[in-house]
């Protein structure tokens, strides 16, 4: 798969689309059916995708030692993640193996899992490892009850699930580079429910055509009037938001350039997370559809410390640029997107409409109907 750009890279392009007033664009406009934002079917077979792609589920900071675990609904199904004393991390569904009660809920550190119901513990490599009475249940077999397992594993920064598929959605992350280090640390983890179908909240990250009217007062000052970097790594895009400081590295040799507080990168990790690496934090954004109208969504912001920073200095940078974020265009993108959703059903639109400035919205949808379509 292409790689994506390099920041000296990405800064040449920038300061030439800034000198001849262009940007980067797509070539075809697509007209996406608003009935595939509305139909029950449809989501269902997209719920049947993503179960089988493999989905970032947490930051690996969130897992960083042993016991720490964490839970989070994947198509529809519960599932707990957790770090070993063994250091390695095992995913399992969040369900007792006597009558599915799941065991446990948020997030925390523990030495094993009880469950709630009838007090069946769970070792955290998921062995049934005791049964309250157990003289109850002869000829019970606990080795043949353990939690049941799912397919995890570690990259980029990130620890990814995967509920099933085969060889070819294992090979949907090639190529994609590393996008948390071992220094970034949590700060936060919260939880929200969007009044909007996923596909309409998704949209709003992985295009840059909206700054200058969605966020005349926060976002624009500080950016551009549609002017984007767009990169394709297999079905995932990368969008690339410049501040107005990138022309202080015109003159700047460019292997020296330092693009850190110059620009926003937008990873979207196809086909339901997003990654923003901001100037002075990072977002891991888990969009979880939960019905055609409902999006449950779980953010994970992070330090963007470097290893030989100042651990309280960038604490304090982060919180404030997450203040910022959150307070002013965040706001805002979520009253569009709640505002599109209400007007969904109206019958104004038989198709959504994405021009030249939208590639990276065509490109996932695209991707996803092309999929939809080797599933079904």
């Amino acid at each position: 798969m292409k790689e994506y750009m390099s920041n000296a890279e990405v800064a040449e392009r920038v300061l030439r689309h800034v000198r001849d007033g262009t940007t980067d664009q797509g070539d075809q406009i697509w007209r996406e059916p608003v009935a595939n934002y509305c139909s029950e079917q449809r989501f269902q077979n997209e719920l049947a995708l993503i179960k089988q792609s493999p989905i970032a589920i947490c930051p690996s900071a969130a897992l960083a030692k042993a016991g720490d675990f964490i839970t989070q609904n994947v198509a529809g199904v519960p599932l707990i993640v957790v770090r070993g004393q063994d250091k390695k991390i095992r995913a399992f569904k969040n369900a007792c193996r006597h009558r599915g009660t799941q065991l446990v809920s948020g997030s925390g550190c523990k030495k094993a899992f009880v469950c709630p119901y009838h007090g069946w513990v769970y070792r955290l490599d998921g062995r049934l490892q005791g049964i309250p009475h157990e003289q109850g249940f002869p000829g019970f077999e606990k080795s043949e009850h353990g939690l049941s397992e799912v397919k995890v594993f570690e990259k980029c920064g990130l620890v990814f699930v995967q509920q099933g598929g085969n060889s070819k959605t294992e090979n949907l992350l090639e190529g994609l580079p590393v996008l948390l280090q071992q220094h970034h640390t949590i700060i936060s983890k919260n939880e929200a429910t969007i009044e909007a179908n996923w596909k309409v909240y998704l949209e709003s990250f992985i295009e840059g055509y909206h700054i200058k009217f969605a966020h005349p007062e926060t976002f624009y000052p500080f950016g551009y009037d549609n002017l984007n970097i767009i990169e394709f790594c297999g079905p995932h895009a990368r969008v690339t938001f410049p501040f107005r400081r990138m022309e202080s590295l015109t003159d700047v040799t460019p292997s020296q350039r330092d693009v850190s507080g110059r620009l926003t990168y937008v990873y979207h990790l196809f086909p339901n997370v997003v990654v923003t690496l901001l100037s002075h934090h990072t977002n891991v954004i888990i969009l979880e559809p939960v019905d055609i109208n409902t999006t449950r969504t779980t953010l994970y912001q992070l330090t963007n410390q470097t290893i030989d920073g100042d651990q309280q200095v960038a604490l304090e940078a982060a919180k404030r640029d997450m203040s910022f974020v959150a307070q002013t265009g965040a706001l805002e993108d979520l009253a569009l997107v709640r505002g599109i959703q209400k007007s969904i059903n109206s019958g104004a639109n038989d198709a959504f409409t994405f021009g030249y400035f939208e590639p990276a919205i065509v490109h996932f949808h695209q991707h996803l109907g092309a999929q939809l379509n080797e599933l079904i």
